[in-house]
């Protein structure tokens, strides 16, 4: 077997979750009654989950380090919620601020605010902001806090969107997807070796979310 670099690595990484996401995307049949809908877009949740779980469990590019890998069996989820999963209109008559994260390793990142979504949560209207990062490329970027941080998922809040990585959930008749079942951890959520960008404050909802990646138990 040919060894290849960490940068090689790396893309073959990015590589796999691109499939991943990319199966996530495919379009539903348009004939579909409500629970047949339901039942497929859970079997692909289940999918994807099982597909991330082999990456974080056997990669070398993974977030995970040796020791997490050799107790590692499965990433913990809420159960799916149907309910979680919004096609929203992006509101673009926002002031485009940006946010600077200085961060150890890769310097200053920035976040360039650029649309907003809103919908309800419990009956209960909430917005969050999304942002560009700027640089090379570009990406759409969707982080957020809400109220089962700390207790039920990392303190830090988790991503949704991260388009630079490949986490896009894309779009239906021109609406963004925003499913929060495929909310997830940012690598300094399962090890201290990594720095990640944080939702701002203005992106930390007042509901809970209770859908999504949980809070990982062996973090070091």
């Amino acid at each position: 077997m040919v060894e290849l670099t960490a940068y090689e690595e790396l893309t073959d990484y990015r590589r796999k979750v691109a499939a991943m996401y990319a199966l996530v995307r495919r379009p539903l049949a348009s004939a579909q009654a409500e629970d047949e809908h339901t039942r497929e877009l859970k079997a692909r949740w289940r999918r994807f989950r099982r597909s991330r779980d082999l990456l974080f469990a056997s990669h070398p590019q993974g977030a995970l380090d040796q020791a997490q890998k050799a107790v590692f069996t499965g990433l913990p989820y809420y159960p799916y919620d149907p309910g979680l999963r919004f096609a929203v209109r992006v509101e673009r008559d926002v002031e485009p601020n940006v946010i600077e994260v200085d961060l150890p390793e890769d310097g200053v990142v920035r976040l360039k605010r650029f649309g907003r979504i809103r919908f309800a949560v419990q009956s209960q209207a909430v917005t969050l902001y999304l942002y560009w990062i700027q640089g090379y490329g570009g990406g759409i970027f969707l982080p957020f806090r809400d109220r089962t941080n700390g207790a039920e998922t990392y303190g830090g809040g988790r991503y949704l969107l991260d388009t630079i990585k490949h986490a896009d959930l894309g779009q239906e008749d021109g609406l963004l997807v925003v499913d929060f079942n495929y909310a997830y951890n940012p690598s300094c959520a399962y090890n201290a070796r990594w720095h990640c960008p944080l939702a701002p404050a203005e992106n930390w909802l007042p509901a809970p979310i209770r859908a999504g990646e949980l809070r990982f138990p062996h973090a070091v």
